[in-house]
């Protein structure tokens, strides 16, 4: 898989720590993403979760895109943000909810 296309947060960190957008696309996408241990769709999976423990909202949309990408289905993303609720809390979960509902709202044609 190539390196996924510029996020605007990504073109506006650039201008600032052009060396960390670069580390990002070189070693997150160009190598981590790209190692065989765990699917993409896994990766994804564990991302998502990792965004919504770590109330991390800005970088949550991008990732649920990422997911439905990868074939996580809206019903698992569903699961994920629900079962976080009890590990991450409420809060999170409920953040995430309506970040998702974001998503899906933009991925109908």
């Amino acid at each position: 898989m190539s390196t996924p296309r510029p996020s605007p947060a990504r073109d506006i960190v650039r201008k600032v720590a052009p060396k960390l957008i670069e580390m990002t696309e070189k070693v997150v996408y160009g190598d981590v993403w790209e190692r065989p241990g765990l699917s993409k769709r896994d990766r994804s999976l564990i991302t998502v979760a990792a965004l919504i423990a770590m109330n991390r909202s800005d970088q949550l949309k991008g990732h649920v895109e990422r997911a439905l990408a990868n074939g996580v289905t809206k019903d698992e993303i569903g699961e994920i943000i629900t079962h976080m609720a009890l590990y991450s809390g409420w809060p999170t979960a409920m953040t995430a909810g309506q970040i998702a509902q974001k998503v899906f709202e933009e991925a109908k044609p």
